[in-house]
């Protein structure tokens, strides 16, 4: 009996191409390579963050984190708690006397979350849209707190 098989190897598998099996073949002396360089040779990779001899980015970097010097950090005061303060006037002292900030030195920003009643003065670094409208709704008033800028003397 003959046994005749109807299969076929897919196109996909294709044979191993056989490189430095003479010049005959198409691939012989440099096998697909080029004329020696550094991806001619054997083992040819580069890492990926080889940077062609320039310092690399990992030892530019410097590695002990860093601190941008710009940023600025607000401690956040919120309409709902001034309102609880009972106090006509408002400024970062009161705050940190009513435990709401940390320090009165740093900047304060107060935003608009919650509803305010009554009429009342409030001195900060940074206010939100929604906290002018609400705080100015109410009869008060928000005043941007300014630190007055040293003036150099002329000799």
């Amino acid at each position: 009996m003959e046994e005749t098989y109807s299969l076929k190897k897919p196109a996909s598998f294709k044979n191993k191409r056989r490189v430095g099996r003479g010049n005959g073949s198409g691939r012989g002396s440099q096998c697909g390579k080029g004329h020696d360089g550094q991806l001619g040779r054997s083992g040819r990779k580069r890492r990926a963050w080889f940077e062609g001899g320039q310092m690399p980015l990992q030892r530019r970097v410097p590695k002990r984190g860093f601190n941008n010097f710009t940023k600025k950090e607000y401690q956040v005061v919120n309409v709902a708690l001034i309102e609880k303060m009972g106090v006509p006037e408002i400024n970062p002292e009161e705050l940190k006397k009513a435990g709401l900030i940390t320090k009165s030195g740093r900047l304060v920003k107060v935003l608009g979350k919650g509803e305010i009643g009554k009429p009342v003065k409030v001195i900060a670094d940074a206010f939100s849209a929604s906290a002018i409208e609400k705080i100015k709704k109410a009869g008060g008033e928000a005043i941007v707190r300014t630190f007055p800028v040293p003036v150099k003397e002329e000799k």
